[in-house]
C-alpha cells in the first residue's frame, strides 16, 4: 500500500442555499450544513483509503458566521492523518453570495472516518499520509493530539494513559 499526497484526495463540494435548507430567520439550519460537511468528508475520506468509510467522530463544529438563503457554499475537505484504520480529514466551509460578493469563512470542523473491508464490517488498514508543505505538516503534526483528546472524551482512553496531552489533563486536576 503506497502512501498518498493530500492532494490525491482533495475534495471540493459546493451548494446553492435553498428556503428548505433554512430556518425560519433565513440562515442554513446547523443539521443540513453538518450533513454536507460529512458527505464532503467522506467522500475525501473515501479517496484515500481507496474503501467504503463510516463516520466515527466529528470534533467540535463551529458555526462562525451566518450563511443565508441564496448563499453559495463551498466545502473543502483534506486528510491531516491516516492512522491505522481511520483517517482525520479536515472540512472547511466557506459562503459567498450568488455574485462571489460577501465572501466568508464561516465552518470548519475535524471528521474521524474508518475504512471498511469489500464486506463493509471490518475495519481496513489504510494508507499513510505524506504532508508535503509546511501547513500540511503542521496539521499532520497536530492531529494525534487532537486524536488523544477524542479518545479521552470518549472513554477509550484515560488522560493518564495519553502521552501527547498528558501534561493538560495533569494540569486540570
Amino acid at each position: 500500500m503506497r502512501a498518498k499526497k493530500t492532494s490525491d484526495s482533495f475534495t471540493v463540494m459546493t451548494e446553492m442555499i435553498m428556503p428548505n435548507d433554512t430556518n425560519p430567520i433565513g440562515n442554513l439550519m446547523g443539521g443540513n450544513l453538518m450533513r454536507w460537511m460529512d458527505v464532503a468528508g467522506g467522500i475525501c475520506a473515501g479517496k484515500h483509503c481507496e474503501a467504503h468509510v463510516v463516520t466515527a467522530s466529528v470534533d467540535h463544529v463551529s458555526f462562525n458566521k451566518p450563511i443565508f438563503v441564496g448563499d453559495v457554499i463551498t466545502l473543502k475537505a483534506n486528510v491531516t492523518r491516516a492512522f491505522n484504520t481511520s483517517v482525520e480529514i479536515y472540512v472547511e466551509v466557506f459562503a459567498e453570495n450568488i455574485k462571489g460578493a460577501n465572501s466568508r469563512r464561516s465552518n470548519h470542523a475535524y471528521f474521524t472516518f474508518v475504512a471498511l473491508d469489500d464486506n463493509k464490517k471490518k475495519p481496513v488498514k489504510v494508507p499513510e499520509l505524506l504532508p508535503l508543505s509546511q501547513e500540511e505538516q503542521d496539521l499532520f503534526d497536530g492531529a494525534s493530539r487532537r486524536r488523544e483528546i477524542r479518545l479521552i472524551l470518549s472513554g477509550r482512553i484515560k488522560p493518564e494513559e495519553a502521552t501527547e496531552v498528558k501534561d493538560f489533563f495533569s494540569a486540570m486536576k
